[in-house]
């Protein structure tokens, strides 16, 4: 395994029990695309320390393989990244899955299937917990329990509220509703989730599922978020734009829906002027969205979650050492 960087996060200063001070070792299989490769490096890792506090938290990055990459891109990541392949050497406790770039109806036919599959198939044994984001949970519970994800009539784009259905420690201390950004096209029904023993946690306004989990008997704790929870303040206005560059450019055959929820009155109502004037310039729109001053109301939950989530990771942690620990007492008495 070649010499990448390791990112440390967090003060370190919470001990996880008699044996001192455990790092948590986090590994985020980054698998965007070039375009979006390093803002999502590094939202993640920015939510990471936020949410990391008292914890001394270690972040490594991966990616898959068989995502194809540029050339400046692969330069870029070298001594940054790690070939996912090598994860198992890794010593992670706990990883962060994100989607890739879809080309493919189903996602079976996508070039990085199998690489991916191998990696939920070990993330199962080989962590105590793994959040897989976006695309990428649609794409687990697929190769786990063929679950298919189904086309939605139109996208899914913008800030939604999304309340809880279930108690779990993923919530302490927050508000039984809450703010989450997503952005997709596909949803999970939750009947299928239902069928297959998942439990969802959290759900849309509109009945979608936001958050749901699953942990088999000594498995790891799978954590799926069909939402976007890590977005900063830009991410869905640089969306609508790619949106619209692609229907502008004839790609698609409808303009993009603005962001619900995502900017201000008077922002919304001059990009639905422009569409409805049919402006063909996209500059245009440029300037009325990089103009515009989103508000990133969601980030406070998000801290709030992922620092839960790896408060249990921790807690599970120190619960296996003192095992290991009682079980060489033992056995050397």
């Amino acid at each position: 395994m070649s010499q990448v960087e390791q990112f440390l996060l967090g003060s370190g200063r919470f001990s996880t029990g008699n044996s001192g001070r455990a790092a948590i070792h986090v590994g985020l299989v980054n698998n965007m695309p070039d375009a979006d490769l390093r803002a999502t490096e590094l939202q993640f890792a920015r939510l990471l320390k936020d949410a990391a506090g008292s914890l001394d938290v270690r972040l490594r990055l991966f990616s898959l393989s068989s995502i194809p990459r540029g050339e400046e891109t692969r330069t870029r990541m070298a001594g940054f990244y790690d070939d996912a392949a090598f994860l198992q050497a890794a010593n992670v406790d706990a990883l962060v899955v994100t989607g890739a770039q879809p080309g493919a109806e189903d996602l079976r036919d996508e070039p990085y299937w199998a690489e991916l599959a191998h990696l939920v198939d070990w993330a199962e044994i080989g962590t105590i917990s793994t959040l897989f984001s976006g695309l990428a949970a649609q794409a687990a519970v697929l190769h786990l329990d063929d679950i298919a994800r189904r086309k939605l009539t139109r996208k899914l784009v913008g800030v939604y509220e999304s309340s809880r259905v279930e108690d779990d420690p993923l919530f302490f201390n927050a508000a039984p509703t809450v703010p989450v950004p997503h952005s997709r096209r596909n949803d999970i029904a939750a009947r299928d989730l239902a069928a297959k023993g998942y439990r969802v946690l959290a759900r849309l306004g509109n009945d979608q599922v936001d958050i749901f989990t699953r942990e088999p008997p000594g498995h790891s704790r799978f954590v799926f978020l069909q939402g976007h929870p890590e977005y900063d303040p830009t991410t869905l206005g640089r969306d609508y734009l790619r949106d619209m560059a692609q229907f502008l450019e004839g790609e698609t055959s409808e303009p993009p829906f603005v962001p619900q929820h995502y900017f201000d009155r008077a922002t919304e109502n001059r990009l639905n002027e422009l569409v409805s004037r049919g402006e063909s310039g996209l500059s245009h729109y440029q300037e009325v969205v990089l103009g515009a001053l989103p508000r990133q109301i969601w980030r406070p939950n998000t801290v709030r979650l992922i620092g839960n989530w790896l408060m249990l990771v921790a807690a599970a942690k120190a619960r296996r050492a003192a095992s290991k620990a009682v079980v060489t007492r033992r056995r050397a008495s």
